[in-house]
């Protein structure tokens, strides 16, 4: 299938983007733009890309819903925190700020935030944190390599259905910031503090 013309239902990118998303949704879809809307002040721009194939967006948000729940078994702002590693990883923009902002709401404090790409070496960071980050970066690096003693240390802190429940976190982060850094979608300046680089 060659490509098609569909600029007439294309809104525009934002700079350096690289497919612009939808400008109409189906209106099973709508709702969840007006969601958006009230949450954010605007819909969010891997939305209206994601709209180009509803049935993807509809999945996807399911599997956020799942991951990143009120019942999780991790504590939110740790859920908020290894989103962050894992976009920083990944260089995502849009997950940076988008998940920054989350951690500000989960009250993280900005400090604690700006010293994300070194948590090993920061006093802020607690134990149980540092182990659930380095898993998050080992699982988005190269997952295949991550040794025996990483695992053990994590297993002291969580037991295997939260292991489970921060595995899929991780995976789910790794989807949304390569799919969003490969499409070069920008921040939407949702982080009022945003983090180092």
């Amino acid at each position: 299938m060659g490509p098609t013309d569909d600029s007439h239902d294309a809104a525009a990118p934002r700079s350096g983007q690289r497919i612009a998303g939808r400008a109409t949704a189906p209106l099973w879809l709508r709702a969840f733009y007006r969601l958006q809307r009230h949450r954010y002040g605007e819909v969010l721009e891997p939305t209206r890309v994601w709209a180009r194939v509803p049935a993807a967006l509809l999945g996807f948000v399911h599997l956020v819903a799942a991951v990143d729940r009120s019942s999780s078994r991790l504590p939110p702002a740790l859920r908020s925190l290894v989103m962050v590693k894992v976009s920083q990883v990944n260089t995502c923009a849009f997950c940076i700020d988008l998940n920054a902002a989350s951690v500000q709401k989960r009250g993280v404090s900005n400090d604690k935030l700006a010293e994300l790409p070194e948590h090993g070496a920061s006093p802020l960071f607690t134990e149980v944190e540092r182990a659930a980050l380095d898993y998050a970066v080992a699982v988005t690096k190269d997952a295949a390599a991550i040794d025996d003693e990483l695992f053990a240390r994590l297993r002291r802190f969580f037991d295997d259905d939260a292991i489970v429940e921060l595995t899929a976190l991780v995976a789910l982060q790794n989807a949304s910031s390569k799919f969003n850094a490969a499409l070069r979608i920008p921040a939407q300046g949702l982080c009022f503090v945003p983090p180092r680089p």
